[in-house]
């Protein structure tokens, strides 16, 4: 899941990155409105964190100009401002939900997700495919009913090839997923990541296949009864 941070205080933003990266999110990080809405123009997001007091504007006017332009991207809102009205004026605006500063990293990830699991969003509780079974609620993985402990990007290429199950998934598009935008990402990584996943599936006795398409990316397939 790839996430937009809107932040103007550098040490707050680099301890949401590092812990939102360890619960399995790729955040892109902007410091002021202008360079948000840059980065709504060239990617897209899973998910929006926006600070309120950004050194060129206020940001519920980003929320309403998303709204706006008819971008559902769901928008929490981490704020110091925690009067009633202040979270009345930020969800009447258009964002999602509000989660007032300080606040602890588990309950930021916890608010993350059960945005993407809303109707519409990008998450789902549970996603299966053949004996494959991946709850986005804690990124657990079962395979044939034992559950089955892998790396986070592991746990990430699957969620983003379970969600297609049976279609072939870009590799731009998975890369979008798995890398924010200033990743260090070698030109084999992705390659790298589907094989190890591959050999994961295997080792734990899975019975979906992930195949390459040459030149456009991968594919994750169930077995067919044909196949048994």
């Amino acid at each position: 899941m790839r996430l937009l941070l809107i932040e103007d205080n550098a040490r707050l933003a680099s301890l949401i990155r590092e812990g939102l990266d360890r619960q399995g999110f790729a955040v892109d990080w902007y410091e002021t409105i202008e360079g948000a809405e840059l980065a709504l123009k060239i990617a897209v997001y899973d998910l929006m964190l926006l600070d309120l007091g950004l050194p060129d504007g206020d940001g519920l006017n980003l929320v309403r100009n998303v709204r706006q332009q008819k971008n559902a991207v769901p928008i929490l809102v981490l704020t110091a401002r925690g009067g009633l009205d202040d979270r009345v004026n930020g969800l009447d605006a258009g964002a999602d939900d509000y989660l007032v500063k300080p606040f602890q990293i588990p309950e930021l990830a916890a608010r993350c997700r059960a945005l993407l699991r809303r109707p519409g969003a990008s998450l789902g509780v549970q996603l299966a495919a053949g004996n494959v079974l991946f709850d986005s609620t804690v990124r657990s993985v079962v395979i044939a009913g034992r559950p089955v402990e892998a790396s986070p990007r592991e746990v990430d290429l699957l969620e983003a090839l379970l969600r297609r199950a049976g279609m072939v998934v870009a590799k731009p598009t998975l890369e979008n997923a798995l890398y924010s935008m200033d990743a260090e990402v070698t030109p084999n990584a992705l390659e790298a990541s589907v094989s190890r996943l591959r050999k994961r599936l295997a080792a734990a006795g899975a019975d979906v296949r992930v195949r390459t398409v040459h030149g456009v990316g991968y594919a994750l397939f169930a077995p067919t009864p044909a196949d048994g």
